[in-house]
């Protein structure tokens, strides 16, 4: 039938996406991030702190042969696009500039991706916690313990999150492993 896509799905029928995206998100709100790694704890702190986890997990299902992978990474950057967009409506924002917010947003996704790819492909832990720290940390300098420990965290959450199948992926949500505080 065609117009079943048409429907919108219910709350207690989630797509894949929006199943492992509600994981990613979970995942960018848990508290040691800030606390223990100095991420900050503001609109724009979270936003990009989201991108991060989401980057991380597209970039590993963009890397898969699996005929999943690619169709679930669109729906979890589907799932995060139509969550960002309810966010900026709940704070007030007007349905004119709606739009321009979410183009801005899925830029800011896109070209911190493409940055953070680029340091892991390269296995450059500098040039990540250069990028974190510009990004994330709104220009911390990168030899700074929050955007240093956060590097090493993307690191290690790339390496696991290889290590886990398309399947797992969708069962368990994405594989991130534990923060551990570096501030002093």
């Amino acid at each position: 039938m065609i117009f079943g896509l048409f429907r919108k799905r219910s709350p207690e029928d989630p797509s894949a996406g929006e199943t492992v995206y509600a994981a990613i998100a979970a995942a960018a709100r848990r508290p040691a991030l800030y606390r223990d790694l100095g991420a900050p704890d503001t609109l724009p702190g979270r936003f990009e702190t989201l991108v991060l986890h989401a980057a991380l997990v597209t970039r590993r299902l963009g890397r898969d042969p699996d005929p999943r992978a690619r169709p679930l990474s669109q729906e979890i950057f589907d799932a995060m696009i139509a969550a960002l967009e309810a966010n900026v409506r709940e704070i007030g924002v007007g349905d004119v500039t709606v739009p321009k917010r979410m183009k801005a947003m899925a830029r800011a996704f896109y070209d911190g991706a493409r940055t953070y790819d680029a340091a892991l492909d390269a296995r450059d832990p500098d040039a990540l916690a250069a990028a974190l720290g510009r990004i994330v940390y709104g220009g911390a300098p990168a030899d700074a313990s929050g955007p240093r420990g956060l590097a090493v965290w993307a690191f290690e959450a790339d390496a696991a999150l290889a290590a886990q199948s398309v399947a797992e992926l969708e069962a368990a949500g994405p594989a991130y492993p534990e923060v551990r505080e570096t501030r002093k």
